[in-house]
């Protein structure tokens, strides 16, 4: 059967630029850099004590006080940003059926912070102080099913945990759902609240995580010759996708169409990927065979670009063995220069961003880039946005363990 084609019909974030999709996306055309000391527990002696927090979330003003006592944060996040979407899809106004709506947010490590609290409790009090909805409470796969109880999707209903690509894999699979007919409808994405104890402990023990403790916000620099690793973030981004005819049939509004996506993995290390960039490569290859584009149709680019050493340089090389290095028909740049690294959900809010700049003819800055480090050598829109046609995009995510995601989007013809 061939393929139905697939829309984007609503938008909705939470993330450290604005937790509303218009504040975030004038915030990071602006180059605003969010990064502060971290706020949720006591860095004394750790050796980052910085990250790209949500700006401010209340939320008593979307959940109740049952449904925030029950979820860890993640799935909070979650349901904000998926409620933020359905209003902004319009789908509330319309007849929809139910069982057409699905359901795909992902996020890398989950309800980290409950399960940390948890084992707290157990280790001072006893398995009888242990809350009933601890495990319901904090494993990945509720905000896909939270979502789906809360606002009544009875579609596809799953979450993909792939590290830092689970957003990114999650739009792809809700996409194919749509194309292959299993759902007319999928509300996608990914949610994280990765900013615990132990995780921001674990990374800095991997050397992940800059150590600029004298400078935080210039600590994310992608590309940078003076780049030592992400800052992490948190929040949450969700699409609505849509097939094309059943969101004219509903007079729906249209940002862009997805077109393509294409994953692989680089078989090689749990952390680092291969100097020679095969993984990467591959994704993006496979993304454009996918979408029936050729290189040359891209002009927009929103780089994983985390800001470490190897992850940097082995994305630019894969960019120019696809793309090639005459980067005059093309501009990369990466949104975590401002927003973090919010693991499983920065695909997500990097997807939109791939969005918004084909509605807005703009590419986003890559912030922090004062001095290019070896073999860095592309348009990397440095410090200041760039306004050119932009038909279509990609957004790369690459993850832990070596899986890779590549997401095409285009203004609708």
């Amino acid at each position: 059967m061939s393929k139905r084609r697939v829309v984007i019909t609503g938008l909705g974030l939470l993330s450290p630029v604005g937790n509303e999709v218009e504040d975030s996306w004038e915030n990071l055309l602006s180059g605003m850099n969010p990064v502060k000391p971290i706020k949720y527990f006591d860095v004394t002696d750790y050796k980052t004590n910085f990250a790209a927090s949500l700006p401010s979330f209340n939320a008593e003003k979307y959940l109740d006080k049952k449904e925030i006592r029950r979820l860890d944060p993640f799935i909070q996040y979650g349901v904000v940003a998926a409620k933020k979407c359905i209003l902004d899809s319009g789908i509330e106004d319309n007849p929809i059926n139910l069982e057409r709506i699905g359901v795909s947010i992902g996020s890398g490590i989950g309800g980290l912070g409950t399960i940390e609290y948890n084992a707290n409790i157990l280790a001072k009090s006893g398995t009888r102080k242990i809350s009933p909805f601890f495990v319901p409470g904090s494993i990945i796969n509720m905000a896909s099913g939270y979502v789906s109880i809360k606002f009544g999707f009875k579609g596809p209903n799953i979450s993909i945990a792939s590290a830092c690509s689970s957003a990114s894999h999650s739009i792809g699979y809700s996409f194919r759902s749509i194309a292959y007919g299993d759902a007319d409808l999928m509300l996608t994405g990914g949610a994280e609240m990765g900013i615990t104890p132990l995780s921001v402990a674990g990374f800095i023990a991997s050397k992940a995580l800059s150590t600029r403790n004298e400078s935080p916000q210039t600590a994310s620099r992608p590309w940078d010759k003076d780049r030592d690793g992400f800052v992490i973030g948190e929040g949450a981004g969700c699409l609505m996708l849509e097939e094309l005819e059943h969101a004219k049939s509903r007079r729906a509004k249209i940002y862009a169409e997805i077109i393509g996506f294409g994953m692989s993995a680089d078989a090689f290390h749990m952390t680092s990927p291969p100097e020679s960039a095969e993984g990467a490569t591959s994704a993006m290859k496979n993304a454009l065979n996918d979408a029936e584009v050729n290189p040359s149709d891209i002009e927009y680019i929103n780089a994983h670009g985390t800001s470490t050493q190897i992850g940097d340089l082995t994305e630019t090389s894969a960019i120019k063995k696809v793309f090639g290095e005459d980067t005059s028909n093309y501009i990369v740049s990466s949104t975590k220069s401002m927003t973090g690294h919010l693991l499983g959900a920065a695909g997500a809010i990097e997807a939109i961003y791939c969005i918004l700049a084909i509605r807005d003819n703009v590419v986003p800055p890559t912030i922090n880039l004062s001095n290019p480090g070896e073999g860095c050598d592309l348009n990397y829109s440095p410090n200041n946005a760039s306004e050119i046609t932009v038909s279509k995009s990609i957004s790369n995510s690459f993850g832990f363990g070596g899986t890779n995601a590549t997401l095409v989007f285009s203004e609708l013809k």
